[in-house]
């Protein structure tokens, strides 16, 4: 991961921008640089991910414009051969330093073109401009707001605008910026027509796409970890890493010391593809004292999004302690379009598909949120397969009537996708589906919920929750929550759309808590 921060606010200091800086220090650890340009100032935060020498180091420039980018540009080295054929020169081997090259030939053009994870902003010389533009998902983070004066400012987390802008807002993924406006040039969410492949090719497909998906994220010139939670989507990462490699992967899982239920089949996972494996175990105190950390690293208040985050807090945390690992693949963006617990009650199909889409367009605000800044809160870049866009192109398009659940099975099609080639064993493909949160422990949840009951008398959580109108707490534990939060980000709870629930229209869906232990087919989940 890296910091980027541009704004056309010529008042701002170099200071106050160094200041900016400083909380996200552990995003960009290796070098930091500001300059200072006829729009205003660039600066880049650097974690060397790809081409580690210094000549990587961002801003890149050329013919007077300049560009900043925090993100990983998939198969960049047969873009490269085809801009120095026509007369481009390289000075690194850095994946983002053929960013400028493509702008100059394509204009904005060359977003649709990226298959990438990225948040970048240029300062194009020419026409005196800024640009900015974010990957289809958002998997790569990028803020927007506005100094005293009106200028703009784009930085890659909430943190880094606290300062300097009254309100922050998420740079809306898909789009770029450009003269004022945002304009979207993709939108994974919508869905026009579906595809007509039978389920046997819709299987293969999904087979090869995420293994490719997959393999494509194993080029890095820093070593690789995986978390691996021993549930279907993290083992399919690591299955088919493992099997692109030639020697033994660093897999890492987390559970709580009492009542881990992820933890042996993690192991099982482990044992079956030979991968090199670490288990960190953690206790009531360690969730506890690590709550405000976690909330002001996340920068949100969302109740599924803090518990998922704390064990990948966490065990994040230990990586980096315990290794070289640098960048970490993950198992996120299954659920969305494939299906969660709650979407076994979705009425119809045309409802599953547009819980999917509404997911997908979300995403950034939750899950994708949760893991990058988890993982970059220890000096290290989330990698997400299950977010390639080929894969999730092809997913989304697939017929809602055959991916909703009428095999007695969620998310069947990935399921039967692998069923013939022996990554994973049979168990484990089959294996019910348990959030991370609820997985790392019941006890996990369960303890913050008992903190903040205690925390707070009746009386205080109804005086304190009604100040808050914007997603107003409804549990004691989702205040304290919201407590923490606005210590470090007052007043900018739209960042963050509402409470991540299941469907509250659906029949089975009524809960008040999101984890789905609470839904009446969790079943087999939590065993």
């Amino acid at each position: 991961m890296c910091t980027i921060f541009v704004t056309t606010d010529q008042t701002i200091t170099q200071k106050q921008i160094e200041q900016a800086f400083m909380p996200t220090t552990s995003r960009g650890p290796d070098a930091m640089r500001i300059e200072k340009t006829d729009h205003g100032w660039i600066a880049f935060q650097r974690l060397a991910i790809m081409g580690l020498h210094p000549e990587g180091m961002q801003p890149f420039s050329l013919n007077r414009s300049k560009i900043v980018c925090n993100g990983e540009i998939y198969g960049f080295k047969p873009l490269k051969e085809k801009l120095i054929q026509l007369g481009y020169t390289f000075g690194s081997e850095s994946d983002c330093e053929i960013l400028l090259p493509l702008y100059q030939e394509y204009g904005c053009k060359m977003f649709s073109m990226l298959d990438a994870e990225y948040a970048l902003v240029l300062y194009d010389g020419k026409s005196n401009e800024l640009i900015a533009a974010r990957d289809p998902i958002g998997i790569r983070p990028l803020y927007y707001g506005y100094t005293q004066n009106g200028s703009i400012v784009f930085a890659s987390e909430p943190k880094n605008l606290v300062a300097l802008c009254e309100k922050i807002l998420p740079f809306p993924p898909g789009h770029y910026y450009k003269d004022g406006e945002f304009i979207c040039y993709k939108d994974v969410s919508q869905v026009d027509s579906y595809l007509d492949d039978d389920l046997e090719t819709i299987a293969k497909n999904i087979h090869d796409k995420l293994i490719a998906g997959v393999e494509k994220r194993l080029d890095s010139d820093a070593p690789i970890g995986y978390l691996l939670s021993g549930g279907l989507d993290s083992s399919l990462v690591c299955a088919i890493a493992q099997s692109k490699s030639s020697k033994p992967i660093e897999t890492y899982a987390i559970g709580m010391d009492q009542d881990a239920i992820d933890l042996k089949y993690a192991k099982e996972v482990a044992e079956y593809i030979q991968s090199n494996h670490h288990e960190i175990i953690i206790d009531e105190h360690d969730v506890l004292s690590s709550l405000e950390e976690v909330i002001q690293a996340l920068g949100t208040y969302d109740i599924t999004t803090i518990r998922a985050s704390i064990g990948m807090y966490l065990i994040c945390k230990k990586i980096h302690e315990m290794s070289d690992v640098r960048v970490l693949l993950t198992g996120e963006i299954s659920d969305e379009m494939f299906g969660y617990k709650y979407t076994d009650f979705a009425p119809s199909a045309q409802a599953f598909q547009k819980e999917a889409e509404k997911r997908m367009r979300e995403i950034h605000m939750y899950d994708v949120l949760r893991a990058d800044r988890c993982i970059a809160s220890h000096s290290m870049e989330a990698r997400v397969p299950f977010g390639d866009l080929d894969f999730v192109d092809y997913v989304m398009h697939i017929d809602p009537a055959k991916k909703i659940n009428t095999y007695n099975k969620g998310k069947y099609l990935l399921r039967h996708a692998f069923e013939g080639d022996d990554l994973l064993p049979y168990s484990i493909l089959m294996r019910e589906k348990a959030a991370f949160s609820d997985a790392v422990g019941h006890s996990m949840a369960d303890s913050i919920k008992h903190f903040a009951e205690a925390f707070y008398s009746d009386e205080e959580y109804e005086e304190k929750r009604k100040q808050y109108k914007h997603a107003t707490p409804y549990t004691k534990e989702s205040l304290l929550y919201r407590e923490l939060f606005e210590k470090y980000y007052p007043g900018q709870d739209e960042m963050v759309k509402d409470f991540w629930l299941p469907n509250q229209n659906w029949e089975g869906c009524q809960v008040s808590d999101p984890s789905a232990r609470y839904l009446s087919n969790y079943g087999d989940s939590g065993i």
